[in-house]
């Protein structure tokens, strides 16, 4: 599976929490949330386009790969995303077997996410409004598609922005902006 993925800066949440309602968009609870980055003991991440993090999410725990970008107009790559642990505390265990492991850990990305469900032309989409510590205000689009229809979710994913006036879609991950801006 595929994660097909845009995202852009945002001047006026408001304004967008508007369309979003008018198109029938479902809102769900804020959620605190925090990224966790580690790079591989034998090749640099940030050089092969790969990510590999620990989030906690509310109160749940998951670890993601993700593969390289493979298309140049969005952020469209194979992920894979395991659940894990219940208890306080899971994520600092996890980290740590990766640090024994020779994993090191790159940052921690820091937002408030208020995630949305929206059926768009047919496709069952997720939209995350995020505040992130550093950066401010992004809309994430996404959707998961098989190999055979990921340029078809990512011009549905366009499609949406095209409606929302959304014209400037952001490449870099927030690890890359913050890495780039020099904030910790």
């Amino acid at each position: 599976m595929y994660e097909v993925e845009l995202k852009f800066p945002l001047a006026d949440v408001g304004q967008l929490r508007k369309q979003l309602e008018a198109l029938g968009a479902v809102q769900h609870s804020v959620l605190p949330q925090s990224d966790r980055y580690f790079n591989h003991p034998v090749r640099d991440f940030a050089q092969t386009d790969e990510a590999f993090r620990i989030r906690k999410s509310g109160d749940s725990y998951r670890v993601t790969y993700k593969g390289p970008k493979l298309d140049t107009k969005s952020k469209t790559r194979r992920e894979i995303e395991i659940p894990f642990g219940k208890a306080e505390g899971d994520d600092e265990k996890f980290a740590a077997m990766l640090v024994l492991l020779g994993f090191r850990e790159a940052r921690t990305v820091r937002k408030e996410r208020t995630p949305f469900e929206l059926e768009w032309e047919g496709r069952q989409l997720e939209l995350a409004l995020d505040n992130v510590a550093g950066l401010g205000n992004f809309l994430e689009i996404e959707t998961i598609a098989d190999e055979g229809e990921r340029d078809e979710a990512r011009d549905c994913i366009l499609r949406l922005a095209a409606r929302l006036q959304l014209n400037n879609s952001e490449l870099r991950s927030y690890l890359q902006l913050l890495k780039e801006r020099g904030s910790r």
